[in-house]
């Protein structure tokens, strides 16, 4: 497989995406919710057109959620070296060549453009990030006119016959970095580029600005987006306080209660300028004082703290220990050694990408070495495989141990806070009970 017939079906490329991502979908992402696959027709010529906030994980995102080997556009600096660029040609990545590549390697697009073709005829999917680079805001940029570019260009090569169209795909994650997240992707309605055709005709730029301008608003109506660059941290934080719990929603997701939350506090914005201010104030307030007191917002949520829980909570701990030390066989492994690489890491939207990767390659070198292992020191050989496949389970259940462990203790200390009537616990206790009543008056409204 190379970038002659990168649009051609590749069982060896259909293996490892399987093999992937089972390890992306079921292991490294507790969950991922897709929605909007009714969308994508198999049988239309389509580009797709995802948010860029995270990295490599943001084109793993489609890949994994998508049945197709889509074929994707990146810059062309990765494609320095021959082994690499052959890599990644196999991973069906092509090159897009920029000014600061050099203007002679400009040329080299023309053929890029005739391969983009020749994907899209094939029905495979054609992958851009109209963005251009990552930022790890929750709000979309400015698109780059590329997109909207090759769309009109290959229909204008083909006539107008190949009637494309662009699938806004929204992306959201419950936290940017950490293992075990949920990850939302939505697949929005098509964007038919024929409708700007007439436009096209008469004047290309103009066709271009209104494409992409179509295209961004459709784009954030289905994902979250934050407008306000000054008071961004605030309602950001804000999402996580009021709607954090609901992040393994499937029925109505996060996604979509953080857009309405985030209209709303604008509209209000408009409507009671000081009402807005009070919520930003206490938004940020309350996440300076949770951290100072090392409190969630789940525990924050809590009318009660019953210590009968707490303690049957550690007996069920103490119980399980056994199953949580088995598990930690996997969390060293897959978990712990991919962090000493990830701390180097100075851009913070890389270092998922780069746990993801190095996690991967750990489990294609030491998953063959453990079922080695326990079918030598187990037996019969069934009682061996099925040792080796609890390895993953504990190692997932060692995670939710840890989590839970850290929530009982959280409940044991903020009894002792109201037991010894700590003045900063009650402040925030107060200033979360007030921030909750402004926010569910006007989402009443």
């Amino acid at each position: 497989m190379g970038r002659e017939n990168i649009e051609k079906y590749s069982a060896r490329y259909a293996l490892l995406k399987h093999a992937v991502g089972f390890w992306h979908s079921k292991i490294y992402y507790r969950k991922v919710i897709v929605l909007g696959r009714e969308n994508i027709n198999p049988d239309h010529h389509i580009i797709f057109s995802p948010n860029h906030q995270n990295a490599l994980m943001d084109a793993l995102a489609v890949l994994f959620t998508h049945k197709g080997q889509p074929v994707f556009l990146a810059r062309a600096d990765i494609f320095g070296k021959k082994a690499i660029a052959s890599i990644l040609y196999f991973l069906k990545i092509l090159p897009v060549y920029r000014i600061r590549d050099g203007f002679n390697t400009l040329k080299a697009n023309d053929e890029i453009f005739l391969k983009t073709i020749d994907v899209l005829k094939n029905k495979n999917g054609l992958v851009i990030l109209p963005e251009g680079d990552h930022v790890g805001y929750r709000r979309l940029r400015q698109l780059k006119k590329g997109i909207c570019r090759v769309s009109f260009q290959a229909e204008e090569a083909t006539g107008f016959s190949l009637m494309i169209r662009i699938i806004p795909v929204g992306i959201e994650y419950s936290n940017y970095s950490r293992f075990r997240q949920v990850l939302t992707v939505v697949y929005g309605k098509p964007v038919e580029v024929t409708e700007f055709y007439r436009i096209f005709k008469e004047s290309p730029e103009k066709a271009l600005n209104e494409l992409r301008n179509k295209l961004s608003y459709e784009m954030k109506r289905i994902m979250v987006h934050i407008e306000s660059e000054e008071d961004y941290e605030a309602i950001d934080e804000l999402r996580s306080i009021i709607n954090g719990r609901f992040s393994d929603d499937i029925k109505f997701p996060k996604l979509f209660r953080d857009r309405i939350l985030i209209d709303k506090l604008n509209r209000t914005k408009g409507a009671d300028p000081e009402v807005y201010d009070r919520i930003c104030y206490l938004s940020l307030r309350i996440k300076q004082k949770a951290r100072e007191l090392k409190t969630s917002y789940r525990l924050l949520d809590q009318k009660k703290y019953p210590p009968g829980w707490l303690i049957l909570g550690l007996c069920g701990l103490l119980i399980t220990f056994p199953i949580f030390l088995f598990g930690n066989i996997f969390t060293l492994t897959f978990l712990t050694i991919p962090e000493f690489k990830v701390r180097k890491i100075k851009d913070l939207q890389f270092r998922s990408s780069i746990r993801f990767g190095t996690s991967l390659a750990l489990a294609f070198i030491f998953l063959p070495i453990y079922l080695i292992l326990s079918m030598i020191i187990f037996s019969p050989w069934w009682i061996a495989l099925f040792i080796f496949l609890t390895i993953p389970a504990a190692g997932i259940f060692a995670w939710n141990y840890n989590i839970l462990f850290r929530r009982i203790i959280g409940g044991f200390r903020i009894r002792d806070y109201i037991r010894n009537r700590n003045k900063d616990y009650s402040l925030l206790k107060n200033n979360h009970e007030e921030l909750l009543s402004l926010v569910n008056s006007f989402q009443n409204e």
